[in-house]
């Protein structure tokens, strides 16, 4: 992405923070996985959505108006022989030249030349509670304000939460970020696809997820958005599955939920297929009714909308179905109304979808619902879950889980499906994988 992206984003924050106050917010920490390796950094995402830099040990400061330049990179000097066995690192240099940094200081100095940022300012926005070494450094920082209070010198008043502002940013895509969504949305679609016909009874979980991360290496693209969950027969049935270790055995579905990360932004797709590339009439029958809940949920996924009528929708239609089939029995408004489809459907139409698979952004605002508005990203993924040991309902329907998800956008005049390349329908995934 370019720094043009991250200068207008950091432009947009300080205009919110206004004047005669300051913002802080620290990268992420490199993390030991046991002794001397460390796990695959992954940056803050805040961090990173205004500033672009990927490394550890830095700090960002914004101050509207400093006339010395709004925004301050605290980051680790440049160093050779860290150069020599971890590779190019930014330095100082590289704060100011490559990421746009007005002025770049060494992240050891950050307790001699902070406190001087925070003298005589209102407000400190930053992530309140989210980061308990800052949040202790801050405290440090003010209280040695406070005790030169007799010079003149103004320790801030006020600390304020960062996320309430820089989230709701980050609840609206621009073109930018679309773009890259779109890839990891492509991407993840070949990973669904590649999966459905290299599937077979007799493989393992495991090996489908080989095949999946093969496809997202394929493309260049080497960070899942989330570990994968690739879950045969049963273990469909729980929902967040990711031992991925079991054996697939024909007439099982396999429920696959995987999707990668582009430039930090995520995809987040599943899909439900046969092991042997034929549905049951069972399977046929519950998948068909999952199909039609997630369609009559995007129906609803229009600007002006509010973000919950999707799930009604879904939840209409899943309990009207699950009454036909004989899984629930009753009037079905009485049902909906004592949720007695939770047993079944035990989770929400979806969540929002970003630089975090499930990202960040109110769902509601002064106790209602929001509204939907063009530029925001979600997914739409209702599901059944029928557990193996179900006494309530027929032998046919037990241990059976499906789920379908999308990746949909809202414009300005309904929604965009990004992820609709991989098949959904039962004669477009049946066809796709008996041709293989």
């Amino acid at each position: 992405m370019k720094q043009q992206e991250f200068k207008r984003r950091r432009k947009a924050l300080m205009r919110q923070i206004g004047h005669g106050n300051i913002a802080l917010i620290a990268s992420a920490s490199s993390q030991i996985r046991n002794r001397d390796v460390e796990y695959p950094f992954r940056q803050d995402s805040d961090f990173y959505y205004l500033t672009g830099f990927n490394e550890a040990d830095a700090l960002a400061v914004f101050i509207p108006g400093r006339e010395q330049g709004e925004y301050i990179l605290f980051c680790r000097e440049f160093d050779p022989t860290k150069a020599l066995w971890e590779g190019a690192h930014a330095g100082l240099e590289g704060a100011t030249e490559h990421f746009e940094a007005d002025d770049a200081f060494p992240i050891d100095d950050l307790d001699d030349i902070l406190p001087g940022m925070l003298e005589n300012k209102a407000k400190v926005f930053y992530p309140m509670g989210r980061d308990s070494v800052l949040d202790h450094k801050l405290l440090e920082w003010i209280n040695h304000i406070r005790k030169q209070s007799r010079s003149g010198v103004n320790a801030p008043g006020e600390l304020v939460s960062l996320e309430h502002i820089l989230h709701e940013m980050r609840l609206f895509k621009s073109a930018a970020e679309l773009k890259l969504m779109r890839i990891a949305a492509k991407v993840s679609a070949a990973a669904h696809i590649r999966a459905m016909q290299m599937c077979k009874a007799g493989l393992y979980e495991y090996q489908i997820e080989g095949e999946i991360v093969h496809e997202f290496y394929r493309h260049g693209l080497r960070h899942v958005a989330y570990p994968s969950i690739v879950a045969g027969g049963a273990n469909a049935c729980v929902l967040h599955y990711t031992e991925n270790k079991d054996k697939l055995k024909k007439g099982d579905l396999l429920l696959i939920d995987a999707g990668v990360e582009c430039d930090h932004y995520a995809a987040d797709i599943t899909r439900t297929f046969p092991v042997s590339g034929k549905f049951s009439p069972a399977q046929k029958q519950l998948y068909q009714l999952v199909l039609d809940a997630q369609a009559a949920a995007l129906e609803q996924i229009q600007p002006g909308l509010p973000w919950n009528q999707a799930h009604d929708a879904s939840v209409e239609v899943l309990t009207r179905g699950l009454v036909k089939l004989g899984l629930l029995s009753g009037n079905v408004k009485t049902l909906i109304k004592n949720e007695k489809y939770k047993q079944f459907y035990m989770h929400r139409i979806g969540h929002w979808l970003g630089m975090d698979v499930h990202d960040v952004g109110d769902y509601k605002v002064d106790n209602h619902w929001r509204e939907l508005e063009p530029g925001m990203v979600l997914t739409v993924e209702p599901g059944l879950y029928i557990p193996a040991d179900c006494q309530s309902v027929e032998e046919k329907w037990r241990g059976i889980g499906i789920r379908i998800e999308d990746d949909v956008v809202v414009t300005k005049n309904g929604h965009d499906v990004l992820t609709a390349d991989v098949p959904k329908t039962i004669e477009e995934i049946e066809q796709l994988m008996q041709a293989t």
